[in-house]
């Protein structure tokens, strides 16, 4: 029976180039193509949808949005052709991930037009639809066009690099052609691999050594120090399309040359006839990252068993993405978070204020909470079937949270690339990013999940002599505690081994009391303070960032120090370790000061800071604090201070409240995003005027309206309505208890690898190692919890 719609499907059109296509999985959840019921792709704005009977994403975007048409997509994998025993392997090299077999080449994809307005309920196929022009044209064009997921496969693999100043300047010498692929060698040694050519004078250099038994022995480096020729290409990973592994040695960075081709002619390479036959660096780079792993045998030599069900559901790697895989398995391991995203999130889809689920935070978060919890994705992947005889463990195949990584980290100058990063910096992120969602619905009553791990941080500052005091409360979700590193001797290898720390001792240290200078404004002169820190509330879930750094060549390594838990992993805080405010014995320091002169900064200190990569206000706090002498000292400074809550915050010369008046135009700004004037007003004050620091103050304050009140007691900043404002609660004594625990392994908290281990309910640990989840060797824990990085303690 022919459908009396169907002409309507020639107004239809095809895919932009920068039209995401969710033709490979739900936006609402994990169902996909694979699945016997395939997924149903808008053909108005290429939404999918999944047509499981419980969900029915596809009918829902049908009666919110009315578009009449979808395309279903099935895909089918083609059956693997036999290699014959004497085919040689290809020479060529291909990306990791980025197979060079096209899709249609591996799988088969069944398609069929669906209209909605001949069944509402499940669509109507129209088998034979594709026999008009324009449908098999339209089918055609969301079928080619790259995918959402595709997109940000072929990103996953990608370092993203920029052109400098010496790839965009290059002066080259007319030295004549090298010798061709084969009979290139480095000018200083025999070694024909992992050679470098100079841009300038095609010097053939060797590399140093990299990942994987690659040799070097460093002679490009060598020949940029003798002559300075800063830009060299490296031989073997020039591609047809002018791609290349370029590094600047000047910059100390891989960079982008957009003459390539050109500068190569000089030498007779011609960039149309080259082939890949090398790995790049990031290649190299990723590889090394993906063989950090951790160990899957219990101490007997057996393989971990795996696990499936509710709450067992693995994370796919999307590309140096186990720092996110993390952090999201030890969220959804808390009540808080599995209720706000799973129970309360179902009905969200309906009123969902953006056009496309996959723009939309709540919806992503439900998502992935949906794709964690409810045990539909955890089984053993379906993989092709093993050798006779091979009894070793079958994982999951793991789901693949691609649209929320790529919108959480929308705009974001990390955690928009496929870089790996540090799961401590991206937790702090998601929740920042959570609360400024949840402000788009604050007049429903959901609960705030990220609100359990807040908790305000009491700063008592004392002039030593006149005595008074003044309170500061910080609101803090991280209580990051430096781990001191002792060195003991070292192994085998002659990596340095550290002496054991107490995580107690270490808590303790951070609530210590500080010696330092002060410009005291009740003495009008510089003279010695003490500084003291103390809980002014404690949160319902307490995160511990074991900070175990040092400067290596100006960066910060990691070190493998071990971090003693207490007996039963508890922690227990009592009355000793909360502040309690002003007390009626003391006296506060006056508010406001005659403004000091702005300071000279070190002008050499200051360039070599900024040069680094620190911003502004940073380097001027770090050469006050270490006597405005030189970089180094100040550079130590800031790493010891990164966490501070006030590190980005203007240097004060006058009270906030003897500040210019903010502009219209800046409040208007922030009343447009829904906040009052006064509120906005205030947190302008509060920040100095930046605009971009008074929307984050606003987010970390939702509960300021910003009517100017009477100095809070006790002398705290801020108002009355934030002094009484706690987060926790401040009863003491309180007991905590391991609940899970982050693990890094690698030489930086930017490479390597992360994974989570969960503490279940009935009392055993899971391990969660991207989409491999497996029942934790107890003995095993012992050791890696002493290594981990962050730790998560649920109040008891």
């Amino acid at each position: 029976m022919s459908c009396p719609h169907i002409a309507q499907i020639s107004a239809l059109q095809a895919p932009r180039l920068s039209q995401s296509v969710h033709r490979e999985e739900c936006t609402q959840c994990f169902d996909n193509q694979d699945g016997p019921l395939g997924v149903d792709v808008c053909l108005t704005c290429f939404n999918g949808g999944c047509l499981d009977s419980e969900r029915n994403h596809a009918s829902l975007h049908v009666i919110k949005t009315s578009h009449p048409f979808t395309l279903n997509v099935k895909r089918k994998p083609k059956p693997s052709p036999q290699r014959g025993n004497s085919e040689e392997p290809p020479v060529k090299m291909t990306k990791l991930a980025i197979l060079e077999e096209r899709e249609e080449d591996k799988y088969d994809h069944l398609t069929v037009i669906k209209c909605w307005q001949c069944d509402e309920a499940h669509g109507r196929e129209l088998p034979g639809a594709e026999s008009d022009l324009k449908v098999a044209t339209l089918i055609r064009d969301v079928m080619q066009s790259m995918s959402s997921a595709r997109q940000s496969e072929v990103k996953a693999w990608e370092e993203e690099t920029l052109p400098c100043e010496h790839t965009l300047t290059l002066q080259q010498l007319d030295t004549g052609h090298i010798q061709q692929s084969g009979l290139a060698h480095c000018s200083s040694c025999d070694l024909k691999e992992n050679l470098w050519l100079c841009l300038a004078c095609g010097n053939l250099g060797c590399g140093r050594q990299q990942f994987g038994g690659i040799g070097g022995n460093g002679h490009g480096l060598n020949h940029f120090e003798q002559s300075q020729h800063p830009v060299s290409v490296k031989l073997g990973t020039i591609t047809p399309e002018g791609g290349a592994d370029i590094y600047c040695y000047t910059c100390n960075d891989a960079k982008l040359d957009p003459d390539l081709a050109l500068h190569l002619s000089t030498f007779g390479i011609n960039v149309a006839t080259q082939t890949k036959t090398e790995k790049s660096i990031t290649e190299l780079q990723i590889e090394q990252n993906l063989n950090y792993d951790f160990s899957l045998t219990g101490d007997d030599g057996k393989a971990l068993e795996p696990v499936f069900g509710p709450g067992l559901t693995g994370l796919s790697n999307l590309g140096n993405s186990c720092y996110m895989a993390s952090v999201l398995q030890t969220l959804f391991s808390l009540p808080a978070f599995q209720e706000r995203y799973g129970n309360l999130a179902k009905s969200h889809g309906m009123s969902c204020p953006e056009r496309l689920p996959a723009d939309c935070v709540e919806c992503q978060m439900h998502k992935v909470a949906d794709g964690l919890l409810s045990g539909r994705y955890s089984h053993p992947a379906n993989y092709a079937r093993k050798p006779e005889g091979d009894d070793s463990p079958t994982f999951q195949a793991g789901i693949k949270p691609t649209s929320f990584k790529a919108l959480v980290g929308k705009g974001h100058e990390e955690f928009s690339t496929m870089r790996q990063q540090d799961s401590e910096e991206f937790l702090t992120h998601l929740l920042t990013v959570l609360r400024r969602d949840a402000h788009k619905f604050k007049e429903r009553a959901a609960p705030d999940a990220t609100a359990i791990f807040s908790y305000g941080m009491e700063q008592r500052l004392q002039c030593n002599e006149c005595g008074k005091v003044r309170y500061r409360v910080d609101d803090m979700d991280v209580v990051s505690v430096a781990v001191p590193a002792i060195e003991k001797g070292k192994n085998e290898d002659g990596k340095a081994l550290y002496e054991e720390v107490q995580l107690w001792d270490c808590i303790q240290s951070l609530l210590g009391t500080e010696a330092l200078e002060y410009s005291c404004p009740s003495c009008s002169k510089g003279v010695h303070a003490l500084r003291q820190n103390r809980f002014a509330s404690l949160p319902h879930v307490l995160v511990v960032h074991a900070k175990k750094f040092q400067l290596v060549n100006w960066v910060p390594a990691k070190l493998d120090i071990p971090v003693v838990l207490p007996p039963n992993d508890e922690l227990d805080f009592t009355e000793a370790h909360l502040g309690h405010g002003l007390q009626p014995n003391e006296t506060s320091l006056p508010e406001d000061v005659a403004a000091p002169a702005a300071p000279q900064f070190n002008e050499a200190a200051m360039a070599q800071l900024e040069g680094m990569g620190f911003p502004t206000v940073r380097c001027q706090k770090a050469l006050l604090a270490t006597g405005n002498d030189n970089a180094e000292a100040a550079m130590e400074w800031l790493f010891a201070h990164m966490d501070d809550a006030d590190i980005d915050a203007p240097i004060q010369t006058a009270s906030v409240s003897a500040g210019p008046e903010p502009s219209a135009e800046q409040i208007s700004m922030l009343t447009d995003m829904g906040f009052t004037a006064a509120q906005g007003r205030k947190a302008l004050k509060e920040t100095g005027g930046n605009a971009e620091r008074a929307v984050e103050w606003l987010f970390n304050h939702p509960e300021d309206t910003g009517e100017d009140v009477v100095p809070a007691p006790g002398g705290q900043s801020g108002t009355t309505a934030e002094a009484d404002k706690t987060y926790g609660g401040t009863k003491a004594p309180a007991r905590y208890r391991l609940k899970a625990f982050i693990s890094h392994k690698g030489p930086s908290v930017h490479s390597g690898h992360y994974v989570a281990h969960v503490r279940t309910t009935e009392g055993p640990w899971v391990l969660f190692n991207d989409e491999k989840v497996v029942k934790a060797d107890e003995e095993s824990v012992k050791e890696l919890k002493k290594l981990a990085y962050l730790y998560v303690f649920e109040k008891v």
